[in-house]
């Protein structure tokens, strides 16, 4: 990517905006995209502006007020008519989407200013982080902000951890990117390309 001014320049202080950064260099006019885990919907809104109205979201959450959160602030940027709300867990998002899909993004753990003991669950992850992998068209990727500082993000980073670095090098490049001059258990990103 090529900055033109210094206003485009974005600062990298987690692993959220590192995530914006792949996603404004992969998902442009015309793409189909997937939020797993829409929350309060930044990332479902910056989906809807890349995708363009040629393109295509889904967003998904388990929490009544997610979606609604998530609603309110696409219907306040004019983007509704790109997105479609799914209020169900991510482990369902192959019932619901195309194998069309140029990034599926997750941002795990629990939704900020909600209930912290409803949070994404090891198991339900995984599943949903396989069936992403068949989603994505070549070149597609899963951009992913794993958080192990609770006991449940421990949990799912291990498990991350472990089945991402048994993925076929051949057919996904695997990523692991976080701060070395941040807290340990600090969020981190995990990208994953389909090999084209």
């Amino acid at each position: 990517m090529i900055f033109d001014t210094d206003a485009d320049i974005v600062a990298l202080r987690g692993p959220v905006p590192l995530s914006h950064l792949f996603l404004r260099r992969f998902v442009g006019p015309g793409s189909n995209a997937v939020d797993a885990t829409c929350g309060n919907g930044h990332d479902t809104r910056l989906l809807a502006e890349l995708t363009g109205a040629s393109g295509r979201v889904w967003a998904f959450d388990i929490q009544e007020e997610a979606i609604r959160a998530t609603g309110d602030r696409l219907a306040q940027a004019g983007l509704s008519g790109r997105v479609s709300l799914i209020q169900g867990g991510h482990e369902t998002m192959a019932e619901h989407v195309p194998a069309t899909q140029t990034a599926i993004v997750f941002n795990l753990g629990y939704r900020p200013g909600g209930n912290r003991s409803i949070v994404t669950l090891p198991e339900t992850t995984l599943a949903a982080f396989r069936q992403a992998l068949q989603l994505l068209l070549p070149a597609g990727i899963l951009a992913a902000t794993v958080y192990p500082g609770h006991a449940s993000g421990a949990r799912e980073h291990d498990m991350i951890e472990t089945w991402a670095g048994q993925l076929e090098p051949q057919a996904f490049h695997v990523w692991r990117m976080g701060q070395l001059n941040a807290a340990t258990g600090a969020p981190y990103f995990i990208l994953i390309q389909k090999a084209g």
